[in-house]
């Protein structure tokens, strides 16, 4: 049976993630991210549009997020900015009942499967985000509301001209940092060595963050990061793939 074409400004998921959450409210910028268009099967079409409005919201940016409420508990809340088709991030959630993860991208693909593998996990410790990270940290996050950050192999956008492009630049940490509570850990890896270099560096030279590792270079990837088919690939590969443990230091 032929599919019936969605009239023009129809929202592809009516009870799901919208295109453009923050609409027009904010200034223009250089973002870090850019969305992907590519098909959603079926079952994860069927996720959003039950689930979104469970474990899902849109970045806004129009009001400060409760996370006590947003959790259904007082639980420690961990930021993850960019989790691909969200397999690590289910199996961290599973592994860590205690503790909420508020995972935040712009794949909606990637969203479905996540919200998916919540759902037949029975996972209630999951929240899923959809827009621009910087909106959600500076405009509805409030300060020290945090319990830690991930950032896993985000975009390392190699060409030098792409290179302002890049999220871990000193303003991201100056701002993850204001929402950090003291002693939260900033997790990030990647496996773009130039990109793991310059995060080292950046993160050493800035004044809210020491690192964990005594010799202060890379931490041996911790038994909470998963390995992932794609980072697996990678090895097999003969690729490197660099972990930075850094922990947000007391307020001075």
């Amino acid at each position: 049976m032929p599919r019936t074409p969605r009239p023009k400004g129809e929202p592809r998921f009516p009870d799901g993630p919208r295109a453009d959450p923050a609409g027009s409210h904010f200034e223009r910028r250089i973002r870090s991210f850019q969305p992907r268009r590519s098909r959603v099967t079926h079952g994860q079409a069927d996720a959003l549009q039950r689930l979104w409005p469970k474990w899902g919201l849109d970045i806004d940016g129009q009001r400060h997020l409760d996370l006590k409420e947003l959790f259904g508990a007082d639980i420690p809340v961990i930021l993850e900015i960019g989790f691909g088709m969200g397999e690590a991030t289910a199996q961290m959630a599973a592994e860590a009942p205690d503790t909420g993860i508020l995972a935040v991208d712009v794949h909606t693909p990637g969203q479905g499967n996540l919200l998916n593998l919540a759902d037949q996990s029975g996972l209630s410790n999951l929240r899923v985000a959809n827009g621009d990270a910087i909106i959600l940290l500076r405009e509805m996050l409030t300060p020290d509301s945090l319990d830690g950050l991930r950032v896993y192999f985000p975009d390392p956008w190699p060409k030098k001209r792409h290179h302002k492009r890049r999220l871990i630049q000193p303003e991201f940490l100056t701002l993850a940092a204001s929402r950090l509570k003291p002693g939260a850990l900033l997790h990030c890896a990647t496996d773009w060595e130039p990109y793991a270099e310059v995060m080292l560096e950046v993160l050493t030279a800035h004044p809210d963050f020491e690192n964990t590792q005594p010799d202060g270079g890379y931490a041996p990837r911790p038994d909470f990061r998963p390995l992932t088919r794609f980072e697996g690939q990678g090895l097999d590969k003969g690729h490197v793939v660099n972990d930075l443990l850094f922990r947000r230091v007391p307020h001075k």
